[in-house]
């Protein structure tokens, strides 16, 4: 049978009247202290003592004083009441100001490009905010995990989310080694992946993601084979370095490579573009101050163009 954990109505009224008076050993003096009028407190404790049936205080013309049922609700509920104040204020200054712990969950190709180069400045500028970054792929929920905001492509973003642009719109391109395409040949029709091997990226649902494309205004996709599957964007890039294959990445995390000779992009008029990086959060009333502060600092960096821009084709 399943137990029931639902706390009386009204459980906790007067018991900050009581505590009040009971260390104060005054009605007059307790009712100072909370701004009351002494009636009020005698009637809110002596409804308490009619709700628990059982005599917390003894009162006289000249003194109040505590009764055994009295002492031993003091004994415990005082430093238990005394917990309550201070996680409230604890919890209430987070809305005060940049405090507390910022949780940011990103694709891992992203933290060296976008985030590495700003979080030191935003460390010193914010030393009461602790920062947490959870590097990985696949799309999480931002509440159920207990991030406060994530760094994706704007096409895997829910409608309900707010998105700050973090980057242009960029393309996906098919890129190989000249080694691997000396040896393999240059793909020139998306039929021809079936003769090439394709690195693979596995999707933290287990899901393979197939490789899109589009021609004459229409998208597609193609399932690949290839003898690597990795679950990461760097190490995919890397393996295509190595010449094990054709790999199926975002444009700005290879141009270097390209330029540098070291991989060389192929059915580059099939490639389809992306809207871009963004920074999405809920769409809550009101963003905590921690978040606030991260949000501003970014877009500090993008006006000023001290914000590390992805570069696109």
């Amino acid at each position: 049978m399943k137990n029931s954990y639902t706390i009386p109505r009204h459980l906790l009224d007067g018991i900050e009247a009581f505590l009040r008076v009971a260390e104060r050993r005054s009605f007059r003096a307790a009712a100072e202290d909370m701004g009351v009028s002494p009636s009020a407190i005698s009637q809110t404790v002596r409804a308490l003592e009619e709700r628990m049936g059982v005599a917390l205080l003894t009162r006289t013309t000249r003194s109040v004083g505590v009764t055994e049922a009295g002492a031993r609700l003091l004994a415990d509920a005082a430093p238990a009441f005394a917990g309550l104040v201070a996680a409230w204020d604890s919890a209430r200054t987070l809305g005060d100001r940049p405090a507390g712990l910022l949780r940011i969950n990103m694709p891992r190709a992203v933290v060296p490009i976008l985030i590495e180069p700003i979080i030191a400045s935003f460390c010193d500028q914010y030393p009461d905010v602790d920062v947490e970054i959870a590097a990985e792929d696949g799309l999480v929920d931002l509440a159920a995990s207990g991030f406060d905001a994530g760094i994706r492509i704007g096409e895997m973003l829910e409608a309900d989310m707010i998105a700050v642009r973090l980057s242009d719109a960029f393309r996906y391109i098919v890129v190989g080694s000249p080694g691997y395409i000396q040896r393999c040949g240059r793909p020139l029709a998306a039929a021809d992946l079936k003769q090439h091997d394709c690195i693979r990226m596995r999707f933290q649902s287990g899901i393979i993601a197939p490789w899109r494309f589009a021609e004459a205004g229409r998208g597609f996709d193609v399932t690949v084979k290839g003898r690597i599957i990795s679950n990461d964007m760097r190490t995919t890039i890397a393996m295509a370095l190595r010449g094990l294959g054709l790999a199926y990445v975002s444009e700005p995390l290879v141009e270097e490579e390209i330029e540098q000779g070291l991989l060389e992009p192929v059915l580059g008029h099939l490639a389809v573009s992306s809207p871009g990086l963004f920074l999405f959060y809920p769409g809550r009333a009101q963003v905590l101050p921690k978040l606030r502060a991260f949000i501003d600092h970014v877009k500090a960096h993008m006006l000023a163009g001290t914000f590390p821009a992805l570069p696109h084709g």
